[in-house]
């Protein structure tokens, strides 16, 4: 088994999604993912990786919604995952989903981080003319601290996140709003 690429990771999920609004989630975490690799210094492959983790992470939630992250491995090991991979994207349902698996690495912390913060990014850039371009952290912020506005994603979760991590929130969100920045055109968020 070889590393888990970014390319190999987008031809997986076509096999188990085909929700458009579950590959434009998957393109936002991969991308948050890719910025938060670069915010602690890893390389271009390694990067690659945290994108290809990012791209994976809701593989089952099309089939299995309310046993998300629960059928992760039998999805993704006949794919010739690594079991360390597959861990990885299930511990970001940890104490959401009922898996034991609680985030480790400084990739697994930042997957359950951005996972949520990613889709109040997304909200947030649907409402500006500007979509992402210009976001600041300052706006993002007051955006997160009202429950009412995307209130479907988690902030306790997110805010557990930033504690895991060790990082203050602002530092987090810059990195999400970075890396979803540079694929903007993608995600259907470009002026």
């Amino acid at each position: 088994m070889s590393k888990l690429t970014l390319a190999r990771a987008k031809e997986i999920l076509p096999k188990h999604v085909t929700e458009d609004h579950l590959f434009t989630h998957a393109a936002a975490v991969s991308a948050a993912m890719g910025a938060m690799a670069d915010y602690f210094g890893q390389d271009a492959e390694e990067k690659d990786h945290w994108e290809a983790i990012g791209w994976l992470h809701d593989v089952d939630y099309e089939k299995y919604p309310d046993e998300h992250c629960h059928h992760v491995r039998e999805f993704l090991a006949p794919e010739g995952v690594e079991e360390e991979d597959i861990r990885a994207i299930i511990s970001h349902g940890c104490g959401l989903t009922g898996v034991s698996e609680e985030p480790q690495s400084d990739l697994e912390k930042s997957l359950f981080t951005v996972d949520e913060l990613t889709g109040i990014v997304h909200a947030y850039a649907l409402m500006r003319p500007e979509r992402l371009a210009g976001m600041e952290v300052k706006s993002l912020k007051k955006k997160f601290k009202d429950k009412r506005f995307a209130a479907g994603c988690n902030r306790d979760v997110i805010k557990r996140g930033f504690d895991m991590l060790g990082l203050e929130a602002g530092v987090v969100m810059e990195a999400c709003i970075k890396g979803m920045q540079e694929h903007a055109e993608e995600l259907g968020l470009a002026r």
